[in-house]
């Protein structure tokens, strides 16, 4: 085991600081003692502050301020102001990411807001002003990294972007930080989550980094909080200062009043081409393709498709309603999920509705990450509600309202050092819990301009270092059996080319778990670690977590050891032949362990493509989720999101003919980002394992109104008819192909009782 020094655990926060966390890198691993270790966590908060004209004050001290954390003053430990030159962070270099929201902005308004950078590009590009173009249209794609030379950067921003991805994407600078080659990556389905995915992008970048959003702005729904607060608090961990830029110039009459201020529905999907003949549905089975809305009591019917890209969908805008059993008419409400990627190679982490008002604190009263997301402007219009809601979040500020775009980026570049940092040591508090930042001056006629707040998310690696990590490690490589019953299953979903992210489902058995008395109450600490090995027997990938399970008494005991328990988490790895591996254990010399072989076939972004088949019993609408989807979207984990329902990947493919089970997979359509895309089919069939023969089938029927914004993945679900089947060993066959001629099948095994 590796021994430090010194682990250094920092949160950068504020209005430009994130809550960062960082090791000390003086590792002492040849040392044959143990090393005394010291822990310090400091909160770091950037603060601009302005006078009532709007300029930036430059001689405030550190008396000047006052910094409170859920509403607790602290006491500053540390104090610098950026430009000052005796600030030790004076000579540090500044980036600045010009975003493009392709997949907003008409043609016009695209030409405008790249003339207008290319200008700006020419008189701030420099060697301690570096820069970088990320464009947004259905998926991130980094078309050029960090660097000084106008003249790139000028050429990259020149043409307007027909296509969410681009082929030759540009390295960075020699010696510039390289945000990596995000072209054809899956891992975000939705623009907000797309804003999470290139915040993570920025996270290895030093300093305080400024991303300019130049849109049109977007409409957010009240049941896409959970995305916006995951959004925040990535930004705010990474360290990114959003600053959007509404360049449609000037908007009158767009004003959202008290009537008009709820937030709205995403924009209907592009139209496809006319559906072939091949293509009809077939409902002789009921096979359901889950639809937005639906169902009885006024649920909607099919709305508009929204589409997803690596790992989920948001659900479309609710249909028509229809009268239902439960009475009224109602339209259907589309839901929400989906997320991006985990670090790929080590990454891996393991885990476990939104109503019509405009307040996003009210819609999950109990989950404080929403408090996070500032109150929304009722006298911004709709599409500006969120990009007042990214600034105020992040520290930022918006440009709306104004033809000189120019101008705008100006005055936002002035921004680049002219903020204070402050520093202190915050009181200790448990993972995954959020916290909420207050900065005041004593000094009148200033404004202040901070971060909201952060979120202590777990890390990746939680086991990493702990000596149960290693006795972990050693149960997997060893041959005891460990207790017998547990189960794993690991369907995978691309996530770029030739990588796919692996969610790994496992079932251990409640007995298993040993709880001891603490506090008057039964306690477990379950730790869990997953490897990933190549045939040669070298890591591939791993994840490790411990779950902490209480329960009151023996009697809840008993109920919680009735059924197994159930763990999800995730990882990504390259295409190749693996064995996975994962061992868990709770203290003692009660462990388990288990494998299965796991094949990731190669893939290029470039070709129709379907993802493996993730079988579930357990599925919920994402609506009724509530803080569940908002810990898994916190932890940059993907959940599996199709047409408005979350799916759970089972762990054991053995079903019972009563259980309501679905399969959950994602069609990889090139052609999504075509001004006219083509047509996509899907279908499903139950087949006898011996025999082959099909004893379900749905037929072929289009998903093309899950195609949305460009986005090249269509993630999809579909219901298993069970009760129809007879008890046996079965196979489920799912095909995907598009009106080009291109198809791709997969299968999987599962018995039924």
């Amino acid at each position: 085991m590796q021994l430090r020094s010194m682990l250094l655990l920092v949160a950068a926060i504020g209005a430009a600081g994130a809550a960062a966390w960082a090791q000390d890198a003086n590792a002492q691993a040849s040392s044959p003692l143990p090393v005394i270790k010291t822990e310090t966590r400091v909160v770091l908060v950037d603060a601009v502050v302005t006078d009532k004209k709007g300029q930036y004050i430059r001689d405030l001290d550190q008396k000047d301020f006052r910094v409170w954390e859920d509403n607790k003053e602290q006491k500053i430990t540390s104090f610098s102001f950026e430009a000052d030159p005796n600030s030790p962070n004076n000579n540090q270099k500044h980036y600045m990411v010009l975003l493009f929201d392709n997949a907003s902005m008409d043609m016009g308004d695209q030409l405008r807001a790249r003339q207008a950078a290319a200008k700006f590009i020419d008189a701030n590009a420099g060697p301690n002003r570096l820069m970088a173009i990320i464009n947004y249209a259905g998926s991130i794609t980094v078309a050029q990294n960090f660097t000084a030379d106008a003249d790139r950067l000028k050429k990259v921003v020149g043409g307007a972007q027909f296509s969410p991805v681009s082929p030759n994407v540009e390295v960075a600078s020699t010696g510039m930080p390289n945000l990596g080659n995000a072209a054809a990556a899956f891992g975000v389905w939705d623009e907000l989550l797309a804003l999470r995915s290139m915040a993570k992008l920025l996270a290895p970048v030093p300093g305080r980094k400024m991303v300019v959003l130049l849109t049109s702005g977007f409409v957010v729904r009240a049941d896409n909080m959970s995305e916006l607060a995951a959004v925040i608090s990535e930004c705010n961990r990474a360290n990114v200062a959003i600053y959007p830029i509404d360049v449609r110039g000037l908007t009158t009459g767009m004003s959202a009043g008290p009537a008009g201020a709820s937030l709205g529905s995403p924009s209907s999907p592009q139209g496809a081409r006319i559906i072939p003949a091949s293509f009809s549905p077939a409902a002789s089975m009921g096979m359901a393709f889950f639809q937005h809305g639906g169902g009885t009591g006024g649920g909607g019917g099919t709305g508009g498709g929204t589409g997803g890209g690596g790992g989920g969908g948001r659900g479309g805008a609710g249909g028509t309603g229809g009268t239902g059993s439960g009475g009224g008419t109602g339209g259907g409400r589309g839901g929400t999920g989906g997320g991006t990627g985990g670090t790929g190679g080590t990454g891996g982490r393991g885990g476990g509705g939104g109503n019509s008002t405009l307040n996003p604190n009210t819609v999950n009263p109990y989950n404080q990450s929403r408090n996070l997301i500032p109150p929304l402007l009722p006298s911004a219009s709709t599409n500006q509600q969120v990009l007042y809601a990214l600034a105020d979040g992040t520290g930022g500020f918006v440009i709306v309202n104004t033809n000189d775009l120019v101008g705008g980026l100006e005055k936002i570049s002035k921004e680049q050092d002219q903020f204070y940092l402050l520093g202190y040591t915050p009181p200790e508090s448990e993972e995954g819990s959020c916290h909420f930042l207050k900065v005041k001056l004593d000094r009148p006629g200033t404004s202040v301009r901070f971060r909201n707040g952060y979120c202590n998310v777990k890390p990746v690696d939680v086991l990493s270092g702990n000596p149960v990590e290693k006795d972990l490690e050693n149960r997997v490589a060893g041959s005891a059996p460990g207790v017998a019953g547990a189960s794993i299953e690991a369907p995978y979903f691309y996530s770029s080319n030739n990588t796919a992210r692996v969610d790994v489902a496992l079932e251990i058995p409640s007995d298993s778990i040993k709880f001891e008395k603490v506090h008057g109450k039964l306690h477990a600490d379950l730790n869990i670690l997953a490897i990933a090995y190549r045939p040669d027997g070298s890591v591939a990938a791993r994840f490790s977590d411990n779950k902490k399970i209480e329960v009151e008494n023996k009697k809840e005991l008993q109920v919680f050891s009735e059924k197994p328990y159930y763990y999800d988490g995730q990882f990504d790895i390259a295409s190749g032949k693996y064995t996975l591996k994962a061992a868990f254990s709770s203290g003692g010399a009660s462990f388990g362990k288990v494998e299965l072989p796991l094949t990731i076939e190669p893939y290029d972004s470039k070709q129709f493509g379907l993802s493996a088949l993730a079988l579930s019993k357990d599925l919920h609408k994402t609506s009724e989720v509530g803080s569940d989807l908002d810990a898994v979207l916190l932890e940059g984990r993907t959940p599996l999101v199709a047409q408005g329902y979350q799916f759970s990947p089972a762990a054991s493919y053995h079903f019972k003919t009563t259980d309501h089970a679905a399969v959950y997979t994602e069609i990889y359509e090139p052609h999504a980002g075509d001004k006219t895309p083509p047509v996509v089919g899907i279908q499903l069939r139950v087949l006898d394992r011996k025999t082959q023969q099909a004893k379900q089938d749905s037929g072929m029927f289009s998903v093309s109104n899950e195609i949305r914004g460009g986005n090249a993945v269509i993630p999809v679900g579909l219901r298993m008819p069970l009760d129809r089947l007879a008890p046996g060993a079965y196979s489920v066959e799912v095909k995907a192909m598009d009106a080009l001629g291109n198809s791709r099948i997969r299968m999987t095994d599962f018995d039924l009782q």
